[in-house]
């Protein structure tokens, strides 16, 4: 035994001696890398309860994903992390607080909305960069709109780059729908997701469902926007997610309800939202706040968004 050790030593030693120091260098960063990317890393955000803390903790991580992804440019787990990061910190603690600012502070959150914007393409970038690295000529391909060969290449594996390269960049325009140049390459941005769908239909449990709600409820019927797709897709992430999550009653009534300009399905929806436990689904318990506190304050600034029907003119009295 002792015998066998030695010899092990003796193979492992002048590999270490001899190793350049610029390979152990990315070997350590690699083993950070995977630390930080690994099963159940983003739970620390996506599992906590206090919004607070997770909103002011998520520059600084974002910062250094990317330092780490500098020094390490290749590696997917990054790339995938950094993307995502900035688009869940551009829609969570930029776009949905800005959505919520009272009429006078107009300044405030048009600039918000610029920053929120910004970072959603920049995470978009970082995957497509990914995707790119992975598969030569997709973004090309892209541009081209020859969709189907762009995507033909890519696996079941490949679905999170997917989702969330197609997630930051709708995002990004529907901050801001007026951007031409940008809507000119939204059908780019829907054949990502919708290759994720076929891929792997209940995607990141249900959340490709809760997308669709929104994309459906929320796009003109010349766009490709359809009420009925909306709500099959509602069903269907309510069904996955065992109603343990309140987005998809949130994405119903802010797209559907309103426009159907249906006050009580609105706020039925939205008392669901509040009535589900948080605890009930602890990896996703983040949103669930979240999405609570959203919900709440739709509740209380329903005005906003239906019409108030006339009351009748008083007659006067006959004397």
């Amino acid at each position: 035994m002792k015998k066998a050790f030695f010899s092990s030593c003796c193979l492992i030693l002048p590999v270490l001696f001899f190793t350049p120091s610029c390979s152990l260098k990315k070997l350590a960063m690699n083993q950070v890398a995977n630390a930080l990317t690994g099963s159940g890393s983003s739970t620390v955000f996506t599992g906590d309860n206090d919004p607070e803390l997770v909103g002011d903790a998520l520059p600084f991580a974002i910062k250094m994903y990317e330092s780490l992804l500098a020094a390490n440019p290749r590696h997917q787990g990054l790339r995938l992390q950094t993307g995502s990061l900035y688009v869940m910190y551009a829609n969570a603690f930029l776009q949905t607080p800005a959505t919520m600012l009272p009429e006078e502070e107009y300044k405030k959150q048009e600039f918000t909305y610029k920053r929120a914007k910004n970072l959603y393409l920049r995470g978009r970038d970082i995957i497509l960069a990914c995707l790119e690295d992975k598969y030569p000529g997709l973004r090309a391909d892209l541009q081209k709109r020859k969709y189907d060969q762009a995507l033909e290449r890519t696996t079941r594996k490949d679905a999170p780059l997917l989702y969330w390269a197609g997630a930051g960049w709708l995002g990004a325009y529907a901050i801001d729908p007026f951007d031409m140049d940008l809507g000119v390459t939204l059908p780019a941005a829907a054949a990502l997701i919708e290759r994720v769908y076929r891929l792997d239909p209940d995607y990141a449990v249900g959340a490709i469902h809760e997308f669709y709600i929104l994309y459906y409820g929320s796009l003109p019927e010349y766009m490709g926007g359809s009420l009925k797709k909306a709500r099959e897709h509602f069903g269907r992430a309510l069904e996955i997610s065992r109603g343990r999550s309140a987005t998809p009653y949130l994405s119903l009534a802010t797209s559907v309800t309103v426009k159907e300009q249906n006050l009580a399905e609105y706020k039925d929806l939205l008392n669901k939202a509040l009535a589900i436990d948080p605890e009930a689904a602890p990896e996703n318990r983040l949103v669930n706040v979240l999405n609570q506190r959203k919900a709440q304050w739709l509740l209380e600034h329903a005005d906003d968004f239906f019409l108030a029907d006339e009351e009748p003119e008083a007659q006067p009295e006959e004397k």
